[in-house]
């Protein structure tokens, strides 16, 4: 199981997260926290040395349990919205992730609750990985532009006999570079959501069928099953690419044979607490392994993944993606028979007469 902090993660890149982390010895007394902790508690960092961890617990001792189950061998260990003060200070609530030390002590990691709306797990991007991001994307933009200079040095050498199939495969490269690009430049300068503008879903699923069938050439039949009436709506193409990308890599990566790409529109649909005269119902179906049993109740969280090279990010972004649209994203899955399931609402004008 993957957690957002490794137990024993250094010290320096603790004191550095934006989550309140702190650390204890053996016998549960807190030895350190990083200041992030102490802010969020509003107490000092020497007065909260030698303070037992599980003090902190300002209900009904659920921390402390969960301290006295977790052994060094267990996988990290995660207690929803736990009451937390220091003495008779102010109360807050926060999900905790409970790791054990290599030297008998305990970690502990807070999720303030109202900085995921809903206390969905799907959107507990912990700053560790968002940390993490920053330094890959800073390693990524030099041979990014070294691709993106090759690209365009490779369309210009094309002649205009060179077969359309080519063209059109290094148009794909430098476009690719493109996207890649601006999601590293996301990552190092966070900026505000771009404004959704008027989109063509087909085109955007034709640009991902375009990437499978270069990843998987032959091996899998893409099949498409589109409902050609439906509408151009509100939304952010580039994102809703990359989200679907994403499940259809990880239906090719489960051994399937078969992908479908299908769209319907779907009338007084609710998602979440709104009803919406109608949605866009987008299914991305495979008859790969399906998804592992064990990870049925977490497979949206990050770092979570049935691979083991794989990234555990995929579906936590999809997920991200879907509501970043006001919308959700589901899964039915079995061996053979896996359907990813995205609602988007689709908002149309009523025509005038």
């Amino acid at each position: 199981m993957a957690t957002p902090l490794s137990p024993e993660t250094a010290r320096p890149e603790l004191d550095a997260l934006t989550t309140p982390v702190a650390w204890s010895d053996e016998e549960g007394a807190i030895i350190g926290c990083n200041p992030a902790f102490s802010r969020w508690l509003g107490v000092g960092a020497r007065r909260l040395m030698g303070w037992p961890l599980a003090g902190l617990d300002g209900g009904e001792g659920r921390l402390a349990d969960a301290m006295g189950r977790l052994d060094a061998t267990d996988a990290p260990l995660r207690v929803r919205r736990v009451r937390l003060r220091y003495a008779d200070g102010d109360e807050c609530f926060a999900d905790v992730w409970l790791s054990r030390r290599d030297d008998g002590g305990w970690l502990l990691e807070a999720h303030p609750v109202d900085e995921f709306p809903g206390d969905d797990p799907a959107l507990l991007l912990p700053s560790a990985l968002s940390a993490s991001l920053k330094g890959l994307a800073h390693e990524l933009r030099n041979p990014l532009a070294g691709l993106k200079g090759a690209a365009q040095l490779l369309a210009r050498r094309l002649d205009v006999d060179t077969q359309g199939d080519s063209r059109e495969l290094v148009a794909m490269i430098g476009s690719e570079v493109e996207r890649l690009t601006a999601l590293v430049d996301r990552l190092l300068t966070p900026a505000p959501p771009r404004p959704h503008a008027p989109l063509n879903i087909h085109a955007v699923l034709e640009r991902v069928l375009r990437l499978a069938e270069s990843d998987a050439g032959w091996a899998v039949r893409l099949v498409r099953d589109y409902d050609p009436s439906l509408p151009e709506f509100a939304g952010d193409a580039d994102r809703l690419m990359q989200s679907v990308w994403n499940l259809v890599r990880n239906a090719i990566e489960a051994g399937a044979a078969n992908v479908t790409l299908r769209t319907r529109a779907e009338h007084a649909v609710r998602i979440a607490d709104a009803v919406h005269p109608i949605a866009l119902r987008l299914e991305i179906i495979d008859d790969g392994r399906g998804v592992p049993e064990e990870l049925t109740e977490r497979l949206f969280l990050p770092l979570v993944s049935g691979r083991a090279e794989g990234s555990g990010l995929g579906l936590a972004l999809a997920q991200q993606v879907a509501r970043e649209h006001r919308g959700s994203l589901a899964y039915r899955s079995r061996p053979g028979h896996t359907v990813f399931t995205l609602l988007l609402p689709m908002h149309v004008e009523d025509e005038t007469t």
